[in-house]
């Protein structure tokens, strides 16, 4: 699950998860290890343009990769939401060590810039691509909830 929800996805992810537009989808960025901001620098950030404008850097070696498979499941039995999505693989992955992957909501897939990327979730990631092929199981990666 997620180590943080960036604060403009709260109460939205359900939303962006459910791709309510024509051309829209999340897309999963992997960030390097070397200059990742705090999860509270992080979380303040509006769109991917402000994630990678710090010292915070997108690992481009990996490239971006879409999620598939994006369901979201009502859970009344157990009071929550949760969004899942096909694992995601590399087969031949180099470049600089990742210390996480963000999930961004894409508004229009055929167009747009980074500044158009909602980011949603930030996941710790600890990998350093060795050109061995490498998966990333994506279960859950966000779930909401309320206490009665």
């Amino acid at each position: 699950m997620a180590n943080i929800v960036f604060n403009i996805a709260l109460g939205k992810v359900k939303y962006y998860a459910e791709l309510p537009a024509a051309n829209d989808g999340l897309v999963l960025i992997a960030l390097e290890s070397s200059g990742l901001e705090t999860d509270a620098v992080l979380r303040d950030k509006t769109d991917f343009a402000a994630v990678v404008a710090g010292t915070t850097n997108e690992q481009t070696t990996v490239g971006r990769k879409p999620l598939a498979s994006v369901t979201v499941t009502v859970d009344n039995t157990n009071d929550r939401v949760a969004l899942d999505a096909a694992d995601v693989t590399w087969t031949a992955p180099t470049g600089n060590a990742i210390g996480a992957v963000v999930i961004c909501y894409d508004p229009d897939t055929t167009t747009g810039t980074d500044s158009d990327l909602i980011p949603l979730t930030k996941h710790d990631v600890t990998w350093t691509p060795d050109g061995n092929a490498f998966s990333l199981a994506i279960a859950d990666f966000y779930r909401a909830t309320s206490a009665a």
